[in-house]
């Protein structure tokens, strides 16, 4: 990844959206701050003087997956004899099928330390930062996409930090925090909120260069409007469709524009909104404390801390917030789809983008192909009701992530066919496009040069598709 930086964390709160952009998709280290080793230690002291005393006064005493096996058999204490033989390595590395990107799982290894770092986990300091210089290693353990179809994140965090429990003695309690929690949901919220403000810009600048060349009024994108809609984040869509389109000398048509070119800011604006909730999610979920069972360190009210079971490893923030991202970029495929058609329907346009079969005209139907993939994989990430026992409602974050990673590949597939037929239209007409969007141009036309004669065009597309795509993703 190319970034040396080496960042201190002292605290749960410094694990950040940012926090993650530098570590998962820059690849910057974690360095754990004395101050939170030295309150890791301590408080890993004060939980086994906890579990000590409980055990003193009841030798049945059940703390979830220290005094107790975990899972349906935590309803009894187990013996000395269960105690000796329970396993010494982490057994829940049991999921398989297509692996997360190696930021993903970076993004885990980060948000796996907010358990850590205010003592909640009763993690001992240097276990605590074994599991940071996992982000120093490289290659990351392979962590599977599918097959996580548990109440919990044990089956990805097992294989993520099962060779790490064959390395350290590891105590009960330390077994169990590697694997319990919700890290995984934080990073896979984050991923999509990281990847969605890169391609929202994307998509923004593509309809910008579309409303070019179409000579949309200026009245459509009118500052009036932001008052008038009284929503801040179609306010913004407008402000940024506008100062892309500074400088423009296009010919603006006397009539208004379609429907699919006056919506562009709300529906851009419905996207931004989709996105602004997936970064508070991530927010929230990145610095959360959703150990299981969490310990509360003693303070007032505590003279002895206190260990609570809870249902903190169910992040039931993430879904909903990967699937509003990926269902306001499916709808920025259907407009794709529209607009491409547009262009080759408008009088205007048509003759510019040519309307025979030889130059670009084939494009309308790959931009509906992807259109339609999208609208297919949009699907609600419901709770599932795969589970049993204790554990009989498993949470589907992952399915979400992959859903909407494939979303995103469509909309920049989508984004790479109409930039293309605009910049086609651009060079047929001999016109530059406004400032703002002059990169944009260029940058297309470097994978997708303009069409003096027939050639396969699909090449073209999909080499745009990859830069578009690096762009998202740096």
């Amino acid at each position: 990844m190319g970034y040396s930086a080496r960042i201190r964390v002292q605290t749960r709160r410094e694990i950040t959206l940012e926090l993650v952009h530098a570590v998962a998709w820059r690849g910057a280290s974690v360095e754990l701050a004395p101050e939170a080793l030295a309150r890791m230690d301590h408080c890993h002291e004060s939980f086994e003087a906890l579990v000590s005393d409980r055990l003193r006064s009841d030798p049945q005493a059940l703390i979830y997956g220290v005094t107790s096996a975990p899972g349906d058999a935590a309803a009894a204490a187990l013996s000395d004899e269960a105690s000796a033989g329970r396993p010494r390595r982490l057994w829940t590395a049991m999921s398989f099928g297509e692996p997360l990107p190696e930021r993903v799982v970076r993004a885990i290894v980060l948000a796996r330390l907010a358990n850590f770092l205010d003592g909640h986990a009763a993690v001992r300091g240097h276990v605590a930062q074994a599991v940071a210089d996992m982000l120093d290693t490289a290659p990351l353990p392979v962590v599977p996409a599918q097959a996580n179809g548990g109440s919990g994140e044990i089956l990805a965090l097992g294989s993520l930090f099962v060779e790490l429990s064959t390395q350290l003695p590891l105590t009960p309690k330390e077994r169990m925090a590697l694997i319990n929690g919700s890290p995984c949901a934080a990073a896979l919220v984050s991923d999509v909120a990281l990847a969605g403000r890169r391609r929202i810009a994307l998509a923004e600048s593509v309809f910008a260069l579309v409303a070019e060349v179409c000579g949309v009024p200026d009245e459509h994108f009118a500052v009036e409007l932001e008052d008038l809609w009284g929503d801040e984040q179609e306010a913004a869509a407008l402000r940024s469709l506008r100062t892309l389109l500074d400088g423009s000398d296009r010919v603006r048509q006397r009539h208004q524009a379609s429907v699919s070119l006056r919506i562009l800011p709300r529906v851009l604006g419905a996207a931004r909104r989709a996105q602004a909730a997936a970064e508070h999610t991530a927010a929230v979920s990145l610095s959360a404390v959703s150990d299981n069972p969490v310990y509360l360190p003693p303070g007032d009210g505590l003279p002895s801390g206190a260990v609570y079971s809870n249902g903190g490893y169910h992040n039931a923030q993430a879904a909903p917030a990967i699937d509003g991202s990926a269902f306001a970029q499916a709808n920025l495929c259907q407009l794709v789809q529209r607009l491409t058609d547009h262009l080759f329907q408008n009088p205007v346009t048509a003759r510019l983008v040519g309307y025979d079969e030889w130059s670009v005209k084939p494009l309308h139907m790959v931009a509906n192909g992807w259109a339609e993939e999208a609208r297919a994989i949009a699907t609600p990430t419901l709770l599932s009701l795969g589970g049993f026992g204790q554990n009989d409602v498993p949470t589907l974050n992952f399915l979400a992530w992959r859903k909407a990673t494939a979303i995103g590949e469509c909309l920049d597939a989508a984004l790479s066919v109409v930039a293309a037929i605009a910049s086609q239209a651009l060079h047929v007409d001999g016109r530059r496009p406004p400032p703002a969007l002059r990169t944009l141009v260029d940058q297309v036309r470097r994978s997708f040069p303009p069409v003096e004669e027939p050639r396969p065009l699909g090449d073209d597309c999909r080499a745009l598709t990859e830069a578009f795509a690096r762009t998202v993703f740096e």
